[in-house]
C-alpha cells in the first residue's frame, strides 16, 4: 500500500513553508528516519525525515525549490517493489507567491511587448522531452525579460529554477553596470506572520529610563575576572527576566483559544539579526540555569542562527523575547510581540547621563532605556507596569536577583 509523503507542520505557527531541495531522487529506494526533503519554515532550514520506508515517488509537479508549500500538502509516495503510485499532482496544492511579492519590479520599458503564460511556455518544454521551467520561474523569466529556453537548469533533473533565472539576470544586470537584489521569498512568511500578530493582538508599549550603573559595574567585573566567557548585557537581563516573571507570572502566559495560558518554564527567545534576517533562537529553562551556562546557550545559539543552523525547536517555543538595538545607537522604540507571547522587552543603547536625584544632587548614572510591549488582551496596564519595575529594581541591584 502506497505511503504518503506530506509536508510536515515544524512549529505550532506553521501555515506553510519554502520547500528546499530533495535529498533523495525519484526511484531511489528510502529507508525509516532517513531524510526525505529539506524544508524551511521562520527561516529555519530542517531535514524532513521519512516515517517508513520504500522507494520514493515524486508526484508529477512536485515542488522545487524556492517554492511556497501548504501543510499537509502531499508530495510524493513510499512504494513497495513493483507498486503503482496512485494519480495524484500538486500542481494545484503548490501555492504560487504573487509576482510582486517574488521579485523585484522591473520597468515597464523593458518587458517584452507580448508575454507568453508561463504555464504554457512550462508545458510546451516538457512536452518537447527537454528539461522544464517550474511556473515560477517561468513567471519571473516574463518579469525580467529573460530568455529562458537558453538557460540550463540546476533543478534535480535539469528544471530552471527561479534561481536560475535570477542570476541571468543579474548576470545581464552586471554586464550593463547595474545591480540587482536577489529574490527572498521566505520575506513573505515572515511579513505574514508579523501582519497576523499586529491583527490578533492589543500591543501596547511602555517605556521607562533605569539606573543601570551597577549592571554595567558587574560586567566590567566580569571582564576583569580573565574569564573565558564574558556574559552579555542581555544574558544578564534575561537571567533577571526570569526571575522576575517569578513574581509576575502573567507576563509569562499565553493567549490561546480556551483563554490565558500560564507557560510551565520560562524560555527566552533572544532576537538575533542575520544576514537572512530576523531570527528569535529560544534559551530553554533561564529560570534554572546558571549564568555561566545561560551565556553558553545564548553564544551558541546566536552563532548557529547567523549561520541558518538552527531547527524549528531551537526557533520556537519561547514564552517571553528581548531584543537590542542598543548596538545602534537606539534609545526607545516599540517592539512586535512574537505571537502568542504576552511580552517582548526591547534594550536601548546605555549612556552616561547626568541624572537629578531626589536630593537635588547631580550624578553621572549609565541609563538603560527599556520598552515593554505586552498583550493588552491578557495583561492590564497596571500589572505590565508593576512587573517592569521590577524589573528596573532588579537591574539596579543585580546581585540578589543573580544570587538569590
Amino acid at each position: 500500500m502506497a505511503i504518503e509523503i506530506t509536508i510536515p507542520r515544524l512549529g505550532w505557527s506553521m501555515d506553510e513553508g519554502v520547500f528546499g531541495e530533495w535529498l533523495k531522487v525519484d526511484g531511489e529506494f528510502v529507508k525509516a528516519d532517513e531524510p526525505v526533503f529539506t524544508l524551511e519554515s521562520e527561516k529555519a532550514l530542517q531535514e524532513v525525515e521519512s516515517v517508513d520506508e520504500g522507494y520514493l515517488n515524486i508526484i508529477p509537479g512536485g515542488p522545487d525549490e524556492g517554492d511556497i508549500v501548504t501543510v499537509g500538502t502531499l508530495v510524493a509516495y513510499l512504494l513497495a517493489e513493483g507498486e503503482e503510485a496512485p494519480h495524484a499532482s500538486v500542481n494545484s496544492a503548490v501555492l504560487v507567491e504573487p509576482l510582486e511579492a517574488s521579485a523585484p519590479a522591473a520597468d515597464a520599458a523593458d518587458l517584452p511587448t507580448s508575454i507568453p503564460s508561463p504555464a504554457i511556455v512550462a508545458g510546451a518544454r516538457k512536452s518537447s522531452g527537454a528539461p522544464c521551467i517550474s511556473p515560477r520561474a517561468a513567471r519571473l523569466a516574463a518579469q525580467l525579460g529573460v530568455d529562458w529556453a537558453a538557460l540550463k537548469g540546476s533543478g534535480s533533473t535539469g528544471r530552471i529554477r527561479e534561481c536560475d533565472v535570477q542570476a541571468a539576470a543579474d548576470s545581464a544586470m552586471s554586464a550593463a553596470g547595474a545591480t540587482r537584489g536577489s529574490v527572498e521569498t521566505v520575506r513573505k512568511i515572515i511579513a505574514d506572520r508579523m501582519m497576523a500578530t499586529v491583527k490578533n493582538t492589543a500591543p501596547v508599549t511602555l517605556t521607562r529610563r533605569v539606573d543601570a550603573t551597577n549592571l554595567v559595574s558587574l560586567r566590567n567585573q566580569f571582564k576583569s575576572g580573565q574569564q573565558d566567557l564574558v556574559p552579555a548585557y542581555h544574558d544578564v537581563i534575561a537571567k533577571l527576566v526570569a526571575r522576575m516573571l517569578e513574581y509576575h507570572p502573567v507576563m509569562n502566559s499565553q493567549w490561546t483559544g480556551e483563554g490565558i495560558v500560564e507557560s510551565a518554564g520560562v524560555h527566552i527567545g533572544l532576537a538575533v539579526e542575520t544576514e537572512a534576517g530576523l531570527l528569535v533562537p529560544v534559551v530553554r529553562d533561564v529560570d534554572q540555569i546558571s549564568l555561566r551556562e545561560l551565556a553558553e546557550r545564548s553564544l551558541a545559539l546566536i552563532d548557529r542562527a547567523r549561520q541558518r543552523l538552527c531547527t524549528a525547536e531551537e526557533l520556537s517555543g519561547g514564552t517571553f523575547s528581548i531584543t537590542n538595538l542598543g548596538g545602534y545607537g537606539v534609545e526607545f522604540f516599540t517592539p512586535i510581540l512574537n505571537s502568542p507571547q504576552t511580552a517582548i522587552l526591547g534594550l536601548g543603547a546605555i549612556r552616561r547621563e547626568a541624572v537629578v536625584l531626589e536630593d537635588e544632587r547631580i550624578v553621572a548614572q549609565d541609563q538603560l532605556p527599556l520598552s515593554l510591549t505586552f498583550d493588552h488582551r491578557v495583561v492590564d496596564g497596571a500589572p505590565a507596569a508593576a512587573f517592569l519595575q521590577s524589573l528596573a529594581m532588579s537591574i539596579e541591584n543585580p546581585g540578589p536577583a543573580l544570587i538569590g
